[in-house]
């Protein structure tokens, strides 16, 4: 059997690594995906399943510095988007599953959400800063047809006028449009979209189960014309498979209106680099060692980098090509876009009449 056969079709990662906190077994269910179905792909023999969890927060202080945000909140854990490199797959082992195939299988549902944001943001101690969903878990991957908890959350960020901002790579969130519109109002909404390339062939290996190109480039335009600044993200990128297209990448971002473009150089930590490497000999063979040499160039000779500020930039001669390109790319399609800053402004004001709404109905009792 050849590399190519054993790729399992509408899934990411091809296996289950050992967790590295605990190794469980699970047992697994038939299921044929629609939306596999639709884009022509085989889905893979193993039900994803929806695992209700029951968190006591969720919103959650990032101590990173270089994330780039300062707090964010995830309804769901697990994707089952099934990007190959997405960092977010270790968390998954805190709840004792494998980072690999049981990250996109087993998704972890926080029914409870819009209720703790709603608490939280009626917290005495909470001043207004922006609040990033997804910050690990894409909020629009396809749980959110079914639970609907982003746009729970999304109708309480409304009714407090509090600041949020979102990362996505899926088409879904235009069904959130008129909440959207909303908050747009009082500028309190940022919208940041995944484009990783311009390659349905690309797409359809490296992010199996996210929204086809056109779509999430329509998505770009639909949100920029009902005035919702939208951010692309040109990341991950990935040296030969992805490195080239930056500069096509940003002309077709700024082409559907986006108001400005970031990216990030892969690395691959954790149970990921083992992940990486084996779905990359089974879906590009011949390109392989070269892709795993070339990301390993980018961060001091191994897969991943930990240091704050040189882990997502890389360094080296092919890291620094890499920010060449995207300084031309900035300079050439954005070099008069900048986006807005939210609003902070208003929360207070709404937090103190819902509290002393609150506070006066339960004088009644």
């Amino acid at each position: 059997m050849s590399n190519i056969e054993k790729h399992i079709k509408g899934r990411g990662a091809q296996i289950n690594v050992r967790n590295k906190f605990l190794e469980l077994s699970h047992e697994t269910r038939d299921d044929f995906l629609e939306y596999c179905r639709l884009e022509g792909e085989v889905a893979d023999k193993n039900k994803t399943q929806y695992l209700e969890v029951f968190p006591k927060t969720i919103v959650n202080k990032v101590t990173s510095p270089d994330v780039g945000m300062g707090y964010s909140m995830n309804p769901y854990q697990g994707c089952e988007h099934g990007c190959i490199y997405c960092y977010a797959r270790n968390a998954h082992e805190y709840w004792g599953y494998s980072a690999g195939l049981d990250f996109e299988r087993k998704i972890l549902i926080k029914k409870n959400a819009p209720q703790l944001l709603e608490k939280k943001l009626l917290s005495k101690n909470w001043r207004a800063k922006t609040i990033v969903m997804s910050g690990n878990t894409d909020c629009y991957q396809p749980a959110e047809q079914k639970f609907g908890i982003t746009r729970k959350c999304l109708e309480i960020f409304l009714k407090f006028k509090h600041p949020v901002a979102i990362i996505t790579k899926n088409a879904y969130i235009c069904h959130d449009l008129d909440i959207l519109k909303a908050l747009t109002k009082d500028r309190l909404i940022g919208v940041n979209i995944s484009i990783t390339s311009l390659s349905e062939e690309t797409r359809r290996v490296l992010e199996p189960r996210t929204a086809s190109i056109k779509k999430r480039l329509k998505t770009v335009k639909t949100l920029t014309e009902n005035n919702i600044p939208v951010n692309v993200m040109i990341a991950p990128i990935i040296p030969s498979i992805n490195s080239h297209e930056i500069l096509s990448l940003a002309k077709a971002a700024e082409e559907h209106g986006a108001k400005s473009i970031g990216f990030t150089i892969v690395r691959l930590n954790g149970a990921i680099g083992q992940i990486f490497t084996d779905w990359i000999k089974k879906t590009m063979p011949d390109k392989a060692e070269k892709v795993l040499h070339q990301i390993a160039d980018c961060h001091g000779g191994t897969l991943n980098d930990s240091r704050y500020g040189v882990r997502k930039k890389g360094e080296g001669k092919i890291a620094e090509q890499i920010h060449n390109l995207f300084r031309i790319a900035r300079q050439t399609y954005f070099k008069d876009k900048t986006f807005p800053r939210l609003n902070h402004e208003l929360y207070e004001t709404e937090k103190h009449r819902h509290r002393s709404s609150r506070d006066g109905q339960m004088t009644l009792f």
